[in-house]
């Protein structure tokens, strides 16, 4: 969740939304995000709402931090009132790193999601981990508490690259951490790759994808790295201490991860996305990707319900504060416009392997992608059925593309 957030109108103090957008609450399914905020160290690439111990000081405290989310939790219930969504399709915990929280207190968090709500039977339930904060012991409570799926932040097999991303872990623990999360009865096991660090070496990425490979998951994220403004990483990019990421580099990495996840048997689902099969994709992501609702818990969270999108106060001190006096902790919202939702959904969808609907483009997005088809960015196969469908290298030009069939 990056750090920054956008400027919106004011969010009512109990939180209370547009009678529509309740009545339209999980009508193409519902999702809860649970953000924790704390890390035990910062990452030098990472701008998104975390917070060490040191940072926080005493206005915070992870102690109290699962009663607060369920505070929030009963303040969602009143929102919705009448109104619930028809039941919980995906519960996703991120970070921050959640599982510094200790495995009772998520256990709580979700049990509170489930008396609230409902959990649907089948219902998909993640916990995003760094390697090195659990073990066999804290991944078999987990399970036991109902969570299905868990997503470990490896980045890189190489010890150099970690240590220019300031990870805390080994080379080999995120891939043992996957091993333990089977053992301990995990239906599906991700592993984030991050590629196109100063320094790293097409061996080191190879290397990185072998050991992914054999640590047996079902599920692949890879990312270019991003550098963002504030960042440590970004401050010695600036001295010149390190070179600044290379556009050609990650296309390089990006198709040394296709021929060996797909080798391997993933097959790619969104551009950035590999599932052994269509059961391991991440059903909480797809929901953000098709325009599902949510509701997200926690400081610096945001919401998606009927069209009306808000986020909260960043800060845990405020988040906790605003609770505790029984206001909503949202900072801002915004209602999306019909083209602002166009928008979006041609940017997300079109990400997806299953494409986007031509039938959704105007005049000159239709005739934007039977350019984009001539110049070998779109499958013939899709355009055939009616969909925009990206080639491979149409996923490397994913950006161009969206631009084309956008007025």
């Amino acid at each position: 969740m990056p750090g920054v957030l956008p400027e919106g109108e004011s969010v009512p103090r109990d939180g209370s939304l547009p009678a529509a957008a309740r009545r339209a609450v999980g009508a193409r399914g519902f999702g809860v995000y649970v953000h924790v905020p704390f890390c035990a160290s910062r990452c030098g690439y990472c701008d998104f709402n975390t917070y060490t111990s040191a940072e926080l000081g005493g206005g915070a405290s992870r102690e109290t931090y699962a009663e607060t989310v369920l505070a929030e939790l009963a303040l969602a219930a009143r929102v919705l009132g009448d109104t619930p969504p028809p039941r919980v399709d995906t519960v996703f915990v991120g970070g921050g790193t959640p599982t510094l929280l200790p495995a009772d207190d998520l256990a709580r968090i979700l049990d509170g999601i489930d008396r609230t709500w409902g959990l649907a039977a089948d219902a998909e339930v993640t916990t995003e981990a760094n390697p090195e904060s659990v073990t066999p012991a804290s991944l078999k409570a987990l399970r036991a508490a109902g969570y299905t799926r868990i997503s470990l932040g490896m980045q890189s097999a190489a010890p150099g690259v970690l240590a220019i991303l300031d990870r805390q872990h080994s080379a080999g623990r995120a891939t043992a951490a996957a091993r333990e999360a089977r053992d301990a009865g995990f239906d599906h096991v991700n592993l984030d790759l991050i590629y196109g660090t100063p320094g790293e070496t097409a061996a080191d990425f190879a290397a990185s994808l072998a050991q992914v490979v054999a640590a047996g998951v079902d599920h692949v994220s890879a990312y270019a790295l991003i550098v963002e403004e504030g960042t440590r990483l970004a401050a010695r990019m600036r001295r010149g201490e390190l070179a600044y990421p290379s556009d050609d580099v990650a296309a390089d990495r990006y198709l040394a991860a296709e021929a060996a996840l797909g080798g391997a048997g993933f097959a790619w689902y969104e551009v950035s996305n590999w599932a052994r099969s269509a059961a391991a994709r991440c059903r909480h992501n797809l929901l953000y990707w098709t325009g599902a609702d949510w509701w997200g818990l926690g400081p610096g969270a945001h919401s998606h319900v009927g069209g009306v999108r808000w986020w909260n106060v960043k800060h845990p001190t405020a988040y906790a504060r605003r609770l505790a006096a029984g206001e909503s902790p949202g900072l801002a919202r915004e209602v999306l416009t019909p083209d602002e939702a166009h928008m979006e959904d041609v940017m997300l969808r079109l990400r997806l392997a299953s494409g986007l609907p031509l039938e959704v483009l105007d005049e000159a997005g239709r005739a934007a992608a039977q350019q984009a088809l001539a110049d070998g960015l779109l499958t013939a196969d899709g355009y055939a059925a009616g969909r925009a469908v990206l080639t491979l290298r149409g996923r490397l030009l994913a950006d161009a593309v969206v631009r084309d069939l956008l007025p």
